[in-house]
């Protein structure tokens, strides 16, 4: 049955901290998993993210001074990928970001971006109070783009593929590398996390969670 398969996937994913660097993903299955990257929802639709896939190795090894969690996956992986996430200047509900999705990527009508528009900027300013700090309004484009990172790392173990998210990284130092050696805008984007995607050199140990019963409760 298709739970099963679904349910052996979740089984199946651990954080893989070493691959097998003989073993690479070919183009057809990684471009799937971005893919599913790609197509992951995210808060009015907004895609505050980009994915950067390093596959140059001096780059790893820079990366790999500032990112004590990934210190054997950098090394290893057959790609990783760093996932950025917007930062306020372009998620502000009157920036030219928010506009050029609204208006070319939705193709929203005029009326429909006002409308819309509006309701954002209702959101930001009094809802989640997001404008009045500049962390506050990153770290909500960064709840998105683990919504991204969770289906990535699902839709590989669906392949038998392994994967293992990164946050250990030391924020300042890797926003000058960002800036310095991939050209990345800091005043529009900053990392939110990173992912690593190979095949497994180790067996993994036994899954352990929480009952079901432990962290949810119904109210009928």
């Amino acid at each position: 049955m298709k739970t099963n398969e679904i349910l052996n996937a979740y089984h199946f994913r651990h954080a893989c901290k070493e691959f097998d660097s003989d073993k690479k993903i070919n183009d057809e299955d990684f471009s799937f998993i971005l893919e599913t990257g790609r197509l992951s929802p995210s808060s009015f639709g907004f895609e505050p993210w980009k994915f950067l896939v390093v596959q140059n190795m001096k780059l790893r090894e820079k990366l790999k001074t500032v990112t004590w969690g990934a210190q054997g996956t950098l090394p290893s992986a057959s790609h990783f990928v760093i996932i950025l996430a917007r930062k306020q200047k372009s998620m502000r509900y009157d920036s030219e970001y928010i506009d050029h999705m609204m208006r070319d990527i939705h193709h929203l009508p005029q009326e429909a971006i006002e409308g819309r528009g509006a309701m954002y900027q209702t959101f930001q300013e009094n809802d989640f109070h997001l404008l009045g700090n500049e962390r506050a309004s990153f770290d909500w484009a960064c709840k998105q783009t683990y919504i991204a990172l969770g289906n990535m790392m699902t839709s590989a173990a669906m392949i038998n593929i392994d994967s293992c998210p990164v946050e250990g990284f030391k924020f300042d130092e890797l926003a000058k590398i960002m800036s310095e050696d991939f050209n990345v805008d800091t005043s529009e984007f900053s990392v939110a996390c990173m992912v690593a995607f190979g095949y497994r050199i180790n067996q993994p140990a036994e899954k352990t969670r929480q009952a079901i019963e432990d962290i949810s409760a119904w109210y009928n």
